[in-house]
């Protein structure tokens, strides 16, 4: 009776390891694309992992740190990643197949999930650089950012329509978010560029260690290009939030928006989607940044490309379309 005893209990468990197995086996491994662990994107992708890790079923999630906004297009082309975080303006780019992106073509497979934070492009200069104004970037050491960063692409769209290219700086230096405030500090650079939400750690960071000042985006040019692209809207930079800079600073800004394509099975987006939704209040105390999300803007809001259809499907069962 033991030997029979024993052999059953062998057999059960051996039964529930096969089951374990085959429960892991099936779990969807999904990758979101970010951008610098200085910036607002690395935390939101780092946040949205954290509530899928622990309520999703059947999915498992990570998102490391990747050169940012057009990055992560190209890695959703590649298949490198699952989901990526990117400006407003990137995920309609990549649809229409229109620079950064016209070479590859139109992303016809790209799909929206949710809109983030607000995003504002920041410049932030030395105060001894007496940079005031845009046009006093001329002649000065500016990091214009790495290739496939946000901030890259949208001070070129400015450059454009200012008519300048890149000899118009004495130095144009393409370090990553993570590398600018040192940069600043040690006075290699004079003015540092960002297309990010606030508060930033970066310029909180730069703001500290040296007399640091938040130049305005304006003029007829940036009028310019607000009327020519719909995806960019007037901004301003809360004043306060930053050593020496009190008052309120003007200048273009977007959403954040979190993008998959048609390959990535409705299922995994719902879970994705449920997870975060259904954490919405905890999601908004991991940054300031997202003190101000509501699910009613997430999901219209900033976004330029069709819903992808797991989204679309938790969306209609919460009633909000």
């Amino acid at each position: 009776m033991k030997g029979k005893s024993f052999a059953w209990v062998l057999s059960a468990a051996l039964a529930g390891t096969t089951l374990t197995g085959v429960a892991q086996a099936e779990s969807k491994f999904v990758t979101i694309g970010t951008g610098g662990q200085t910036g607002v994107y690395y935390v939101a992708g780092q946040s949205i992992c954290r509530f899928v890790n622990r309520n999703a079923e059947n999915v498992k999630c990570n998102a490391p740190a990747s050169g940012g906004g057009v990055a992560n297009v190209n890695g959703l082309r590649s298949g490198e990643f699952n989901f990526g975080i990117m400006q407003s303006d990137h995920q309609y780019k990549a649809m229409e197949g229109v620079e950064p992106f016209k070479n590859e073509g139109k992303m016809e497979d790209i799909r929206a999930v949710f809109s983030l934070q607000s995003e504002v492009f920041t410049v932030l200069a030395r105060r001894d650089a007496n940079i005031k104004g845009l046009d006093d970037l001329k002649g000065k050491r500016v990091n214009i950012g790495n290739p496939g960063s946000g901030q890259r692409d949208t001070l070129e769209e400015i450059m454009q329509v200012k008519g300048w290219n890149r000899s118009v700086f004495s130095l144009a230096s393409e370090l990553k978010p993570a590398e600018q405030a040192s940069a600043l500090g040690d006075n290699n650079i004079d003015a540092m560029t960002y297309f990010v939400g606030h508060p930033n750690g970066a310029i909180q960071e730069a703001t500290t260690t040296v007399d640091a000042v938040l130049v305005p985006i304006t003029g007829p040019e940036i009028d310019k290009l607000l009327s020519e692209k719909s995806y960019y809207t007037k901004a301003d930079i809360p004043g306060g939030l930053y050593k020496g800079n009190d008052a309120a600073t003007p200048s273009i800004g977007g959403k954040a928006v979190l993008s998959t394509t048609t390959g990535t099975d409705a299922e995994t987006v719902y879970q994705l989607v449920k997870a975060v939704f259904e954490n919405l209040e905890r999601f908004q105390r991991l940054h300031p940044a997202f003190a101000d999300l509501k699910a009613e803007d997430m999901i219209k809001v900033g976004l330029s490309a069709p819903l992808h259809e797991g989204a679309e499907r938790y969306y209609k069962e919460r009633g909000w379309l």
